[in-house]
């Protein structure tokens, strides 16, 4: 289930006095922020929720379909509720039933939001408006936070595979240009996820779910509260086989939160995540090998595999010389990561208006990634340190909600890249590159907003964010006369300023209309700046800050008590946009360009209907849709082939790797009462359309139907202890349709003639798909203690 709202109508108000700010201005605030249900509730917010169909969901957790006006006030952090932020939020109800498998699995259902399979089997590369729909892995151009603790390091990189659904109780998406508030990075928006109270599970619930391809989930949540705490643990280990060869996997995730109230006006707030994440990985495909060999059957042996299998090529001595094909299994190309996040934040009641939060958390990600004919080693060393003010004051009859904040994070980056030698497992051969990096931001930011008058807010901010990129990048050439090595060095940086407007208006109970001005930026990163246009390591050093201004027009309407619907529609223009596209399987990763000018324009639409609210008063129907189109209006690229350069015009051209349809509809029933009380299910189609490959727009990725089939069973109160079962049974891909999960862009060719290379060409470019899942079955049984 999701709801769309503008944030100077939510129940978590946005407050804050620049009075008080300067007192905490050595301290910084980017990420302060607190789960919605520690704080009180908006003033004058209205806001319509319908039951959603989900059995792991108890009454006490459901909500039924109601409208529900509350008066309040609060003093919520600019980054948990950003006032004016076009917002889309899921609720546990839409997710918490099912398998649950990855982060997809919890926004699916939430329009503005699109998702491509990334590099293991919970790396999901989520999209807000496009933000990371040609990103190999990861989620980019986004801020994401966990209960307010920044869970994106200062280089722009989170990554999903910490997030397991069943830890959570929702997830709010804040969708546009979004600087003012959350800085450097957050180009296309923020997520904050939020993760399940103590106070809502009063013991322990422990669950499988199992299914296809060895699928296994092992999983408990312990949730234990009082008058002056509220703690719940999570943990989970799931397993797998996979579904294309060489993707065996095992993942372990260890997730707390602690609330403690040490005085009436001060609580402290403690968080730690833990991610180990152990996998086999196969190559991306060409377009010609995903269609004759989506899975890559029979290609344990490279020199016997089945037709359409990829491999990569290992140089034989590990050093210099000759090649020699390689499957993944042959090479063991894998994953083991490990991600640690550890915060601590201390909210002070100054007086009942004015509230301040001090936080900080530090973040460690270990990478051991033979991902291709090169291995990916280092740690990467972070924190970020925060400090927000938030007040209320009522000038006159108005009601004047501020804030304000200043933030401080640092990376410390070693990085080393090996060659891949044959042997298996992959064994290490020689040292080819090697660099260290340092990436600071220091932001500040404050934000008004005005109630002035009953229908009508007025939201304006201005953050800004000086960051510091310096990196050192040793390339090792080896032969067999020895190893030279060449430095590159680059010490950037950068200054941004975003300026932001908003405008809302709601003449009554049954309309709210938005609109919003926002800007927003991003800096390159550091392993931006060493890979060339052919995929090999060098310069490429000279790559500019992306910035963004944006326009947003919304509207939510409950035209009656059984429909909902809400939409937005976006126009956003670029500078410096940063595009990345893939040389292919054999180099060493995407490389990164500035495309001087682009646009972004799009529609999100969502809308709830209970159609027979007497006769079916179970049956819903969901629906989200969004269309996305972005085009280059000025851009030049350059290729060349062993002859010649050309500079080919790219304007007007669609920006390769963009979903520009994706929708998901779900027809729900669950039994309110009698015998059946408790069973329901689900049927659900998710569409997303074809998408261009390249800049040229020659190569398109085919588009795709799913449908997908849930069962589930909640037993009512009334059956005594057996109401603390839950199961359900789904069928995903019921068609068996063969269909491409991810596909990262791929470089255009310069043919012999000084043209575009054709279609065909582009279609043996390796390094770009991975195929979805085909027809899976899944089933799952909890219980409560």
């Amino acid at each position: 289930m999701y709801c769309a709202f503008n944030a100077a109508w939510r129940p978590a108000r946005v407050a804050g006095c620049m009075a008080a700010f300067a007192a905490c201005t050595a301290i910084s605030l980017a990420h302060a922020a607190d789960a919605p249900h520690h704080y009180g509730a908006a003033h004058h917010h209205t806001h319509t929720t319908t039951s959603a169909p989900k059995p792991s969901v108890s009454a006490g957790e459901r909500i039924a379909g109601e409208r529900i006006t509350v008066i309040g006030t609060s003093h919520v952090p600019a980054t948990l509720r950003p006032a004016g932020q076009t917002t889309y939020s899921a609720s546990r109800e839409s997710f918490a039933g099912h398998v649950g498998q990855s982060v997809a699995d919890m926004v699916v259902t939430i329009p503005g939001v699109s998702f491509v399979a990334g590099n293991g089997p919970r790396d999901v590369v989520v999209s807000v408006r496009g933000s990371g729909d040609r990103q190999a892995y990861g989620m980019k151009n986004i801020q994401v936070l966990e209960d307010g603790f920044p869970m994106t390091q200062p280089d722009g990189t989170a990554r999903s595979d910490l997030i397991d659904p069943h830890a959570y109780d929702g997830v709010d998406v804040f969708q546009g240009p979004a600087s003012t508030v959350f800085g450097n990075y957050a180009i296309n928006g923020a997520i904050n996820f939020r993760t399940r109270r103590g106070a809502d599970i009063h013991g322990l619930e422990v669950g499988s779910d199992f299914g296809s391809f060895g699928m296994v989930n092992n999983y408990a949540t312990l949730g234990l509260s009082g008058r002056k705490y509220d703690l719940v643990i999570f943990g989970s280990d799931v397993r797998g086989n996979g579904f294309i060869a060489n993707s065996g996997y095992q993942t372990s995730t260890e997730n707390l939160r602690l609330r403690v109230n040490l005085t009436p006006s001060d609580r402290l707030i403690v968080k730690f995540v833990n991610n180990i994440t152990d996998t086999h990985l196969p190559v991306r495909l060409s377009l010609a090998q995903y269609t004759i060999n989506p899975f890559q059957s029979g290609c344990a042996d490279a020199s016997h595999a089945a037709a359409g299998c990829a491999t990569v090529s290992l140089l034989s001595n590990g050093s210099y010389g000759a090649r020699v094909a390689t499957s993944p299994q042959a090479a063991g190309l894998g994953r083991f990561d490990r991600r640690t996040v550890a915060g601590v934040r201390w909210e002070h009641d100054i007086n009942a208006s004015t509230t301040v939060r001090t936080q900080f958390t530090y973040d460690q990600r270990h990478i051991d990634q033979p991902t291709s004919p090169y291995a990916y080693t280092g740690p990467y060393d972070s924190y970020a340190a925060s400090s927000e003010v938030t007040n209320t004051a009522h000038p006159g009859r108005m009601t004047l909600n501020s804030s304000g904040g200043i933030s401080f994070d640092d990376l410390d980056g070693l990085s080393n890249v090996y060659n891949v030698a044959p042997g298996g497992h992959a064994r290490q051969g020689a040292l080819t590159q090697s660099s260290w990096s340092h990436q600071w931001n220091a932001g500040l930011h404050f934000q008004e907003d005005l109630q002035f008058a009953r229908a009508w807010h007025l939201v304006v901010g201005l953050g800004g964010t000086y960051s510091g990129l310096e990196a050192q990048e040793t390339l090792l050439t080896n032969s067999a006369s020895g190893s030279t090595r060449r430095l590159v060095a680059a010490d950037r940086h950068f200054f941004n300023l975003a300026p932001e407007a908003a405008l809302t208006y709601a003449p009554s109970r049954n309309w709210t209309l938005h609109t919003r001005v926002g800007t927003a930026y991003a800096t390159p990163t550091t392993s931006n700046l060493f890979i060339t246009p052919q995929g090999t390591y060098g310069n490429n050093t000279r790559l500019k800050s992306e910035t963004s201004l944006g326009f947003d027009l919304g509207a939510e309407w409950h035209p009656s008590s059984t429909i909902n619907i809400q939409a937005t529609g976006f126009y956003e223009f670029y500078r410096n946009e940063l595009v990345s596209q893939s040389a292919g399987v054999n180099t060493v990763g995407a490389y990164t360009f500035n495309a001087p000018a682009s646009q972004h324009r799009g529609v999100e639409v969502g809308a709830t209907w209970t159609p027979l609210p007497r006769a079916l008063s179970g049956a819903r129907v969901m629906l989200s849709y969004t269309y996305d189109n972005q085009i280059y209006t000025r851009y030049t690229e350059v290729l060349s082939n062993s002859t010649m350069s050309r500079a080919l015009d790219r304007s007007g051209n669609s920006i390769p790797g963009v979903i520009p349809h994706f929708l998901n509809a779900r027809l729900l029933y669950d039994q309110p009462s009698g015998p059946l009380q408790g069973l329901g299910g689900y049927a659900e189609v998710t569409w997303r359309g074809d998408y261009w490959l390249d800049n040229a727009n020659l190569l398109k990725a085919p588009g795709y139907a799913l449908l997908n089939l849930e069962l589930h069973y909640d037993p009512p109160a009334r059956f005594g202890w057996i109401r603390h079962l839950h199961g359900f049974f789904e069928i995903q891909n019921v068609a068996n349709q063969t269909y491409i999960a991810g596909a990262t862009n791929i470089t255009d060719v310069l043919a012999s003639n000084g043209h575009n290379a054709g279609a065909a060409v582009l279609a043996t470019r390796t390094g770009s798909i991975y195929a979805g899942s085909p027809r899976a079955f899944y089933g799952g049984v909890k219980v409560r203690f």
